[in-house]
């Protein structure tokens, strides 16, 4: 695992280094459309505009009909592109998939971008979290992973090495990251591109709940910038965290023994739990 690690984070160097020099994913002939979902804010919008800006058209799907509608009237505007909104919500049932399906089935798709994905609200233990809420992690973040060109899937760090208190969605997200490896292998020589994204914490909606998550720097990028760095990597490494410092971050957290991996992630989860308690609280409940 280590080794691993630090093999992306010498990969995710080199591609911030390439893409500076204008190799990046704008110059690979890819097809026409690329599809994002959970694509209404976070980090899934902010690909979206990466994508829009190099001139791609896009579909965006995601839940919220007023808010989805109003980002891609925003990136079409800003970006002269076309964009199709297509609303669901992927913690429904698997009747949203023929919905999607209906209206994409005679377009060109040469990129996916699966952001779509349920957090805990908070740290919690596996006992507190609310029934619904499992199911919601469960329904989001496998089954809407399992569905030419290249398709990469949003993981997390935390799926890692045990995380307590992110116990059942660091398994979904590990479930995310053994998927697009397995399927990178068997689809090896198709031409097919899979990456799986591994990042530390991003400040996003996701986070509200902690002031410490909520305010950007360099350990702890905005929504923006990480995606600015992680699809300069698309093409050059098939399992990376996307944005260099948490590469450097992951392969240091790597070196530990679990146990004090472990000690390490319920300490800083006790300190967001206590954030919250204090009222660093948002509604956290859509995409990352």
């Amino acid at each position: 695992t280590t080794l691993r690690v630090h093999v992306s984070v010498e990969c995710s160097v080199t591609c911030t280094l390439i893409s500076r020099a204008g190799c990046s994913v704008d110059r690979i002939n890819w097809n026409p459309r690329r599809l994002v979902t959970g694509s209404s804010e976070g980090i899934g919008k902010a690909y979206a505009h990466e994508l829009a800006s190099r001139g791609m058209n896009l579909i965006l799907v995601s839940k919220g009909d007023t808010l989805l509608k109003k980002t891609a009237e925003s990136i079409a505007h800003q970006f002269g592109v076309e964009v199709i909104p297509i609303v669901v919500d992927f913690s429904a049932n698997r009747e949203i998939y023929h919905k999607i399906w209906s209206q994409i089935k005679d377009k060109e798709i040469g990129i996916l971008i699966n952001n779509v994905g349920v957090m805990y609200h908070y740290p919690q233990l596996f006992l507190e979290v609310p029934e619904e809420r499992l199911w919601q992690l469960i329904n989001v973040n496998i089954s809407a992973t399992t569905m030419r060109g290249a398709i990469v899937m949003m993981s997390s760090a935390s799926c890692i090495n045990i995380t307590p208190q992110l116990t059942v969605y660091a398994g979904t997200k590990k479930y995310v990251d053994y998927f697009v490896q397995a399927l990178q292998y068997e689809y090896r020589d198709s031409g097919v591109i899979f990456q799986s994204l591994v990042p530390l914490y991003v400040a996003t909606r996701m986070t509200h709940f902690s002031a410490t998550l909520s305010n950007p720097n360099l350990l702890i990028p905005s929504a923006s910038v990480y995606a600015r760095h992680a699809i300069t990597t698309l093409g050059f490494s098939n399992r990376t965290t996307g944005y260099w410092p948490h590469s450097l971050m992951l392969w240091l957290l790597t070196m530990l023994p679990s146990t004090l991996w472990m000690w390490c992630a319920t300490h800083l989860n006790n300190g967001l739990r206590r954030q919250r308690r204090r009222g660093n609280s948002g509604s956290i409940t859509d995409t990352p």
